[in-house]
């Protein structure tokens, strides 16, 4: 497929008088809540996306277009703009470490290019609140810089300024889930009562549909926010109120900066360091809402804004219910592979290193099925678990995701999830799970689980483990972890063998 090709989920989606709402991240948290939010308004929707397949296991990807590219190329960008009412920029480079102030300037000037190259009707872009006079963090400063660079494109640009989102699988609100669990007491930097003006998920994208309708003379900022201001010592507290844990002390001490701060929440949260340094950094600040004008045009709801307390209860009804839709996992972790699997044995591309096994399971394949899509998160890994916690802590501590992302659901699987330190990169059901790994690696990993039949009808599991090594670092790594093969992949075939026919003796007892 050429790499700008449109993909039309179902003939006819895109016209038929509706007006047309580009969506670019829509593979990330924001986005893919903000698409079903347009097609209930009465949109119709294109989404740009690099790796369009992410989006294939989305209940709303059959009424949209998907168009493959990258935000960051004018061509490609102005190409998605035709005819659309109204683009969003949901794109942002959140913990990509080096020089990520560059990548997000000169991906908005291209998006703002094409985006007049193509006369969109509008730009709407989800920034952050910060304060005006003082020294902002990067990732702040970087935010404001791309609202300018869009608010000058010559387009219509709306650009909404967002302190902490409060919603089921943010990043804002799984790090103060887990810190206000897990910590009964706490240790925190001074921030800890600097105010904040936190808003509700659902008022975000109610913020960002009603957007597309302002007038075409609208140019400017909104500052958006919720109906309460809040420090962070009295959000932790409000949580655990909501959530009926006992009471939370907090000591507050000024010694601990951001980077030292953002370490130990990655420590203590499924949130990595890297992505908890600009959260953290943005809570150095006071952010609250400097004005309200977006009631103007956008008044509030008759019930009026969602407080604090409400959203977190909404927000834990959709956590305990495990109906979360996105999470800040959505998008890939920042710096992790992205290359398809090599799946020709005789590969050109370099040293490609396999691990294969298999085994005849006294099962059926639905049954063994089920215990492979169950497996991670609570459920762990079927082999030599103080082995795989080690190597989960040895990653959080270089920066990687470690297993403290668990599931998104511990049911289902869908493309694009994350599992622990896994990608979910192919589900074919009953058939095959493909995980690439987005652990710290001096190279690419993938780890395929597979149910077939044999020519006597006999369920055989098979599994694979894959390395393609990047130079010297990748070939002692792999040298180094074989002996320890048969403990991980060994183990993990025999005891999801042994899981699956458990399952299938449950399943043949008279009830």
């Amino acid at each position: 497929m050429p790499p700008d090709a449109v993909v039309p989920a179902r003939p006819g989606t895109i016209g038929n008088d509706r007006p047309i709402a580009l969506v670019s991240g829509a593979t990330g948290y924001i986005g893919g809540r903000l698409v079903p939010e347009l097609l209930n308004a009465g949109f119709a929707v294109r989404c740009l996306a690099r790796h369009p397949s992410k989006l294939r296991d989305q209940p709303w990807v059959g009424d949209v277009e998907v168009l493959r590219g990258d935000a960051g190329d004018r061509t490609t960008v102005a190409r998605a703009c035709a005819g659309v009412a109204v683009a969003y920029y949901l794109v942002h480079s959140l913990g990509t470490g080096k020089r990520f102030e560059r990548r997000d300037r000169e991906m908005a000037r291209a998006f703002a290019r094409g985006a007049r190259d193509a006369r969109a009707g509008r730009i709407v872009y989800l920034g952050g609140l910060y304060p005006e006079e003082e020294d902002l963090s990067p990732h702040l400063d970087s935010r404001k810089e791309v609202g300018e660079i869009l608010l000058d494109s010559g387009v219509p640009t709306v650009v909404l300024r967002a302190a902490v989102i409060i919603g089921s699988g943010s990043a804002s609100f799984e790090m103060l889930r887990y810190l206000t669990e897990r910590l009964p007491l706490m240790i925190t930097p001074g921030w800890v009562d600097n105010r904040i003006q936190p808003i509700a998920v659902r008022d975000v994208l109610r913020y960002l549909v009603g957007a597309a309708s302002l007038p075409p003379e609208v140019n400017r900022g909104f500052d958006i926010g919720g109906s309460d201001v809040l420090t962070y010592r009295q959000m932790i507290t409000g949580y655990a109120d909501a959530a009926g844990l006992g009471r939370r002390f907090i000591l507050a001490v000024r010694v601990l900066s951001p980077n030292l701060s953002s370490h130990w929440v990655g420590i203590v949260t499924p949130v990595p360091s890297r992505i908890a340094r600009p959260l953290v950094e943005s809570l150095v600040h006071e952010v609250v809402c400097k004005e309200h004008d977006i009631a103007q045009y956008l008044p509030d709801p008759p019930e009026g804004l969602i407080g604090f307390d409400r959203a977190v209860r909404l927000a834990l009804i959709r956590v305990r219910q495990y109906d979360v839709a996105t999470t800040w996992t959505s998008a890939n972790v920042p710096g992790s592979p992205s290359d398809p699997l090599p799946t020709d044995p005789d590969w050109a591309g370099g040293s490609l290193f396999v691990d294969e096994r298999s085994s005849t399971v006294r099962a059926s394949p639905q049954d063994l099925w089920s215990v492979i899509e169950g497996i991670g998160g609570q459920n762990g890994w079927y082999s030599w678990s103080l082995g795989w916690r080690v190597r989960g802590v040895m990653d959080r501590l270089t920066g990687g995701p470690g297993l403290g992302r668990g599931r998104r659901n511990p049911y289902d699987l869908a493309v694009g999830d994350a599992l622990d330190w896994w990608r979910v990169e192919e589900v074919v059901e009953h058939k095959l799970l493909r995980l690439r790994a987005e652990m710290k690696l001096p190279g690419l990993a993938w780890l395929e689980l597979i149910v077939e039949k044999d020519a006597h009808g006999r369920t055989v599991f098979r599994q694979r483990a894959l390395f393609h090594p990047r130079g010297l670092m990748g070939q002692l790594y792999w040298a180094a972890i074989s002996p320890f093969h048969g403990i991980v992949f060994g183990g993990m075939q025999r005891n999801i063998a042994t899981a699956a026919e458990a399952v299938g003796r449950r399943r043949a007892r008279p009830a």
